[in-house]
């Protein structure tokens, strides 16, 4: 079965924490001040993050499980 996974890039991403702020399941958190980092086995790909992301760093990725 495909599982929608958010996915940050990095050279976008200004670490603001936007993202961390909106995900339900706390799968988001910002790596030493430089980007956000996902936790794969929290994310379900809801997509808040995406919508809140100021530089347009989240990428909704279908993946398999």
């Amino acid at each position: 079965m495909a599982k929608r996974q958010a996915e940050i890039d990095r050279d976008r991403c200004v670490a603001c924490g936007a993202c961390c702020k909106v995900c339900p399941r706390e799968a988001l958190t910002i790596f030493k001040g430089c980007y956000a980092v996902v936790d794969g086995v929290r994310c379900v790909g809801c997509r808040k993050c995406a919508a809140v992301c100021p530089a347009s760093a989240v990428i909704i990725r279908e993946g398999s499980r």
